[in-house]
């Protein structure tokens, strides 16, 4: 099962590029990293789509107060977290977000 992330920037209306992320999943209570990378030209993180994750509660955590800073704003939020479950070893996880400096939307959906 993989991951399909697109992070979009809402302030230029484009998909946000360069953008620090990783993705974790709970153990036990605890988060471990899975996985650090950083999103391509069209907003996406390439790797994980291909990647197997196993079903369980995981996060994706998205670097936005490193991006804004880049691009001269100051961020409300360092940081954007999405948690969700995978029910499901054989389906796909997409996961969006849009974001500006002081607010942020997220979609979820699934594939199989």
């Amino acid at each position: 099962m993989g991951i399909s992330v697109q992070a979009l920037d809402a302030v230029y209306g484009r998909p946000a590029a360069g953008v620090r992320t990783r993705i974790e999943r709970s153990i036990n209570g605890r988060w471990s990293a899975c996985s650090d990378a950083e999103t391509d030209q069209r907003g996406h993180v390439g790797e994980w789509s291909g990647q197997k994750f196993e079903r369980g509660l995981y996060r994706i955590v998205f670097e936005s107060d490193r991006y804004f800073v880049s691009l001269g704003y100051r961020a409300a939020y360092t940081e954007i977290v999405v948690m969700f479950r995978m029910q499901d070893e054989a389906d796909s996880a997409q996961i969006q977000v849009q974001f500006s400096p002081y607010s942020y939307s997220t979609y979820l959906g699934s594939f199989g």
